[in-house]
This record gives C-alpha cells, sequence and structure tokens, in this order.
C-alpha cells in the first residue's frame, strides 16, 4: 500500500485535481487532526469528489463536510483490502458520522485443556492460540458460566485453577456434592476421568444424540452386572441431556450458523445476532451501534458485519434480515479472513425463514425497550436543564469522584453521560499522587486539572455540566483549576450528601456556593443520582484494583534478585500470593527463572512472618 496525505491548509479542487482512481480508503480530518469519517471505494477520485459535488446533501453530510479540514487517502490494491482497512480505521478511531460497533469485546469461549493428565473446563477469552480446546464463541460470559455450570452437573470434570488443584491434600467441596470426583487427590483413575472428559467432548462438539445413545448403552451394562449406582447416575446424566438438547437443538441446522436481524426507528438500530454452533443454538445478542443519521437496515447491516466479524471467528453461513448491496465483496473479504467460504444469504424459505423472522422480532423488541430507556433519559435531560436554568438539555454530562481507603491508593473517576446514557469509551481514571493523605479537595484539583489540561489543548470534549461529589469546599478548588486555566461555557455543580446519606436528600452546590434543593422525585435529580453513582462506581472499583496490585507487588518487590518477569511467572504459576506462601522450596523452583537460592528467600520472606 502506498500513502498520500491532503495538506494542512485544504485546497480541495487541487487536491481533487491529483487524487487516483485506483481503490482505496480516505480519512475525513477536522482542524484539530480528529477523524471524524472513514470511506471505501472501488475509485477514489470519483468516490471523494461526490462528497464536494452534491447539493442535495443530508443534514448530516453538511455537517460533515463542514468540518472536514483535511483528506487523507490510502491506496489498495482491491477493494476487498480497502473494505478490510475501513473496518479496521473504523473500530480504531470511531469516527463521528461513521456507523459505529459500540460492543468490541472478545467474545468467550468454554476450554478443555485436553492436553492435561486431568483437564479442567473453564471460561476463556483472549486468542486462540492457547494449547486445548475452544468451543464457541457464546454471546456472552453469562452464557459461558451458565453452560459451565450445566455442564458439572452432568459431567464431574474440575473446573478449578491448575495452582488450586496442584495444592489439594483433601477433597473440596465439590467433590462433596457430587460435581467432581476429586482427581485432585487420586480418587478416580485417569481412565475413568478419560470418560467424563470424552463425554463432555461429544457433547461440545455437537454429538449430544450419540452421546444419549451411548450413555444409554452404558446404563444397560451396568443394569446387567447389578451396578445399579452406576446405571442410576447413567440414568440421570441422560434425562438432563436431552432437556439440554430439546432447548438448544436448531431444528434443520446441523453446522455453524449466525442469523442477523436488523430493526430499525430513526436513526436508532438495533441488530440481533443468535448464534448456532454444530446445530445447537449457544444464545443471541443485541448490538445498538452508533448512528449519526438516518439508514436503510442494509446498509446498517452491511457497516455491521465489516467491523463485527473483523478478527473474529467466521461461521461459514451468515443469514440476514436483508438483501446486502455488496454481498460478494463482503463474501469475498470474509472468505479469505476465515479460510473457508463463508455465504451470506437473505432469501430464506422454510425453517430458516422462521428463525430469521425469530430473531427480527426479538430486534424489534430490543429497539423498543431501548426507545423507551432512551426516551425517559431525554425527559431527565430535559428537566435538569429546566432545574439549572438552561435554554437547552445539555449534550454532555461529566462527574468527578474519589475514592480512597485511609487516604491510601486515591484513584479519582472522570464519567461521561450524554443523550444515550454512559459514554464509556470517554471513561477516565487517575491515580493521585503528592497529595496530603485524605484531601479529597487536592485530589479533586489534580484530577480536573489532569482532564481539562486534554480539553484546553482539544484532544477531548468539553462537557456543558460538571458535576463534582462533595459540598463547598469540593466546588471551590475545582472552580480555581478551572479558572487557572480558562475553560469557560462549562457549568459546575456539586453534589453533597444528607445527613444521613440518603439517596434523593442530596444538596445541589452551584459554582457559587449558593445551594439548590430538588424533590426526591425530581428526574433531574435522579439523572444526577444516576451520573453520581456511576462515578462512584467507577472510582472504588478503580481504587480496589489499585490496592489489590499494591498488595499483590509489595511482598514480592521486597525480595532481591526477583524482578518483574519473575513475579509475573511466579503469580501466574500459583495464582496469588496465598498460594506462594503455601509453597515448598522444592514447587518454587519449578517455576522458571526461580533457582534453588533465590527459592529459599522467597520461602524464607513469607514463613518468617508466620514465626
Amino acid at each position: 500500500m502506498m500513502q498520500e496525505e491532503a495538506h494542512s491548509t485544504f485546497d480541495a479542487k487541487t487536491f481533487l485535481e491529483s487524487l487516483t482512481q485506483r481503490p482505496g480508503v480516505y480519512k475525513m480530518l477536522d482542524r484539530y487532526g480528529e477523524v471524524v469519517y472513514v470511506g471505501k471505494a472501488k475509485n477514489l477520485k470519483k468516490r471523494i469528489t461526490s462528497h464536494f459535488a452534491r447539493a442535495d446533501h443530508s443534514p448530516k453530510q453538511k455537517a460533515m463536510m463542514a468540518r472536514a479540514a483535511s483528506i487523507e487517502v490510502t491506496v489498495t490494491h482491491t477493494e476487498g483490502e480497502a473494505l478490510l482497512l475501513e473496518s479496521q480505521l473504523i473500530k480504531r478511531f470511531k469516527p463521528r458520522y461513521n456507523i459505529t460497533l459500540r460492543d468490541d469485546k472478545s467474545y468467550p469461549y468454554i476450554y478443555v485443556s485436553a492436553h492435561q493428565r486431568f483437564p479442567r473446563l473453564a471460561f476463556y477469552r483472549g486468542g486462540k492460540r492457547k494449547q486445548g480446546r475452544l468451543f464457541g464463541p457464546y454471546p456472552s460470559a453469562n452464557a459461558v458460566r451458565m453452560s459451565l455450570k450445566l455442564l458439572q452437573k452432568v459431567f464431574p470434570v474440575r473446573q478449578c485453577q491448575d495452582s488450586f488443584f496442584q495444592n489439594r491434600t483433601r477433597p473440596c467441596l465439590q467433590y462433596q456434592i457430587k460435581r467432581c470426583t476429586a482427581p485432585c487427590v487420586d480418587l478416580v483413575t485417569p481412565e475413568a476421568y478419560r470418560q467424563d472428559v470424552d463425554d463432555t467432548l461429544a457433547f461440545l462438539e455437537g454429538n449430544g444424540n450419540q452421546l444419549i445413545d451411548e450413555l444409554a448403552t452404558r446404563m444397560e451394562a451396568a443394569s446387567s452386572a447389578l451396578q445399579f449406582e452406576t446405571a442410576a447416575r447413567y440414568r440421570d446424566q441422560i434425562a438432563t441431556l436431552r432437556t439440554l438438547l430439546a432447548k438448544q437443538v436448531v431444528h434443520g441446522e446441523h453446522g455453524d450458523i449466525d442469523l442477523i436481524a436488523c430493526a430499525l426507528k430513526g436513526n436508532v438500530a438495533c441488530v440481533q445476532v443468535f448464534f448456532i454452533r454444530n446445530g445447537q443454538q449457544l444464545g443471541d445478542k443485541a448490538f445498538f451501534p452508533r448512528m449519526p443519521d438516518v439508514y436503510e437496515a442494509s446498509a446498517v447491516l452491511e457497516a455491521f458485519i465489516s467491523q463485527y466479524y473483523l478478527g473474529k471467528r467466521i461461521p461459514h453461513e451468515v443469514l440476514v434480515s436483508h438483501e446486502i448491496k455488496h454481498r460478494a465483496l463482503l463474501e469475498e473479504v470474509l472468505g479469505v479472513q476465515a479460510k473457508h467460504a463463508v455465504k451470506i444469504s437473505a432469501r430464506l424459505r422454510g425453517e430458516r425463514a422462521r428463525h430469521l423472522d425469530l430473531a427480527l422480532t426479538n430486534a424489534e423488541n430490543a429497539l423498543k425497550t431501548k426507545l423507551a430507556s432512551r426516551a425517559d433519559l431525554s425527559a431527565r435531560f430535559l428537566a435538569l436543564a429546566q432545574e439549572v436554568g438552561r435554554a437547552e438539555p445539555p449534550r454532555r454530562l461529566e462527574c468527578f469522584d474519589i475514592s480512597h481507603l485511609q487516604g491510601e491508593q486515591t484513584v479519582a473517576s472522570c464519567v461521561v453521560f450524554d443523550s444515550q446514557g454512559p459514554v464509556k469509551s470517554a471513561y477516565r481514571r487517575f491515580n493521585i499522587e503528592g497529595i496530603t493523605p485524605g484531601d479529597d479537595c487536592a485530589a479533586l484539583a489534580q484530577a480536573v486539572r489532569r482532564r481539562y489540561q486534554r480539553v484546553k489543548k482539544g484532544e477531548c470534549e468539553a462537557p456543558d455540566i460538571l458535576f463534582i461529589d462533595g459540598g463547598k469546599g469540593q466546588v471551590h478548588a475545582v472552580r480555581s483549576v478551572l479558572e487557572e486555566l480558562g475553560i469557560e461555557g462549562v457549568m459546575m455543580i456539586g453534589v453533597a450528601k444528607g445527613p444521613d446519606r440518603k439517596p434523593g436528600a442530596e444538596t445541589l452546590v452551584l459554582a457559587d456556593g449558593s445551594p439548590v434543593v430538588l424533590p426526591p422525585s425530581s428526574l433531574a435529580l435522579l439523572l444526577i443520582q444516576q451520573v453520581r453513582d456511576e462515578a462512584h462506581r467507577f472510582a472504588v472499583t478503580g481504587h480496589r484494583q489499585r490496592r489489590a496490585k499494591a498488595k499483590r507487588q509489595s511482598t514480592l518487590e521486597s525480595i532481591s534478585g526477583l524482578g518483574p518477569r519473575r513475579r509475573q511467572k511466579l503469580l501466574k504459576q500459583f495464582g496469588g500470593l496465598h498460594e506462594i506462601s503455601k509453597a515448598g522450596i522444592g514447587e518454587l523452583c519449578g517455576v522458571e527463572g526461580i533457582h534453588k537460592q533465590l527459592a529459599q528467600r522467597i520461602y524464607d520472606i513469607f514463613h518468617e512472618r508466620d514465626a
């Protein structure tokens, strides 16, 4: 690929005259260098010229072109390469005027450590290079945990951490309630345990009916041998498996398929994805892409698919509720990424059409719920504007809070809300240093200064209203910082808790120190409580993480010869300080990089404390 870039003083006419007609990707940037739009084109010159030539631009297009101060172009060999690059850039920059997929987490899997003597079942999220077997992806972490819970009832395969398993001297509670056969203390033979593992793998691979037949054969054999307890266990397994399969099996399907349906209402869309793996439905998930304008469902689906499958496992078939314009191009690009043919189908009949109709119904219901909550949130924003004397509802709110334990490991949080709810990508935490322990005013001042220095530079957007969790002292400290930085146009409000710290008894403190008391039923107060509570949650979570990190590192960092890499390997091998403290010198030497003398020092540091 080669790259061309427009000059900082943007001359559209000159730029368009010199533009290539090859395929590629273009980025529109504003005067601060922020990417506001990313597009792809089979012919770059023709596509970009259309942005300047058309007279019937929508309001979104007009606003976008008004902000565009320069254009950067990346030429690719093919249109397929341009599609992949466009998806990567949209996920990276999240431009304001693109349809953007918000939830970009990797999807969770069920992991089976099949290479071990006594394999374990576990939740797993991450790359697929891990040794063992992975099954999924599942639509959510909760879906994986529910599946693991059900599997444990049927097949007594361990789900404990290796560090826990390797250091047991007696069976744990899971053995007592018959959810594990205690391989940690050799209460089951490797052969019998492997049979349970093989049964688990057979079920996860989609061979549930064959497994039931096999279990029925074993039940009959056990009964003939007068092993009635064993036969009863097989009977219970068969009954549970039949129930699970009845809930999960999708009639008429045997492979890996995703059903994707899109429901629209104005500029709000819901994309519902149903996951079918080996003929079993693993669950579904609703997505709400950010849309700056009104689009057709086909355009939303095309943008969603190109972003969603980037870096993820791709099924052989994708069934969609609306015909996609560039279907052949998407199939080609997804096929290259998946290393197998991928088919996208919209015109369906029979069972598949009914399955897709169900997905569309779910999308429509989720959209109605979203719109109802959004309307409620809009009413709260409107009420807030009326209560604080603003002519229009605020577009953006920020709130700061502080969390510490007796002044130690102080963390400040900044959360952001807009008219659609929390903007989690804009959340920030600040580790506070160099202040008197417990001085919340100084901590807030430091956090606000660090945040609004970036606002002053144009690196992030300023809010319409800034909330501070605190009273007059905190408000005065933050007001001084904003005045020092020359920040204007931001309304500041302190949120002071009532005498009993009960919700509904808060007092609002304006920048001039004057108090405002809202009735407990006020919609504006409900919004303020929601924002304040989210800031508190985010601060407390950050403080706990910082405290846990300090606790984890403090003991090990005092040991000479134990550097960051060895500490990391030690913690990873044993799972925590508690397990390290119980380990003997021989076990410590088993960790890569830990020699006998160092192991002795580690052992001594923990056992001197016990003496």
